[in-house]
């Protein structure tokens, strides 16, 4: 199962403050998930005040320009992992390198099974398609 890890962004990730070493430690972690097969992606978000959202109301779309006032609900970074199970990614997290009570959140990312019979045929064609689209993207 995929689990998508969400860091949660503080006053410090919004200020666009950079711990070398913090990174020099996040790294090592890092160098762990991808020797034990577990990371698929990660990366770091720039502060919100580099972002915008959009709000879909009907055919209006109406897009505000960041900071964002409210940190809790920001997000910093993210991992995508690879793991047999929940317990498993738990345990992963708990070796991180987090401390003076940061929380990081993990939830399941949605497979085709998930979906049942409701995905059909042509839809599960399509997202197949789409994924392996999306893939060479990715590449350099």
């Amino acid at each position: 199962m995929r689990v998508m890890v969400i860091v949660k962004a503080n006053d410090e990730s919004e200020a666009g403050v950079i711990d070398t070493a913090g990174m020099a430690e996040m790294g090592r972690y890092n160098e762990e998930l991808v020797r034990a097969g577990v990371l698929l992606a990660a990366d770091g978000l720039h502060p919100s005040s580099q972002g915008a959202r959009v709000k879909f109301e009907g055919d209006k779309r109406t897009v505000t320009d960041g900071p964002f006032a409210e940190t809790k609900e920001l997000i910093a970074g993210f991992w995508l992992w690879q793991v047999k199970s929940m317990d498993e990614a738990i345990e992963w997290l708990k070796r991180a390198p987090f401390d003076g009570g940061t929380e990081i959140e993990i939830r399941r990312v949605y497979e085709a099974e998930d979906f049942g019979e409701e995905l059909t045929s042509e839809l599960r064609e399509q997202e197949e398609r789409l994924r392996a689209q999306a893939a060479t993207n990715s590449q350099p």
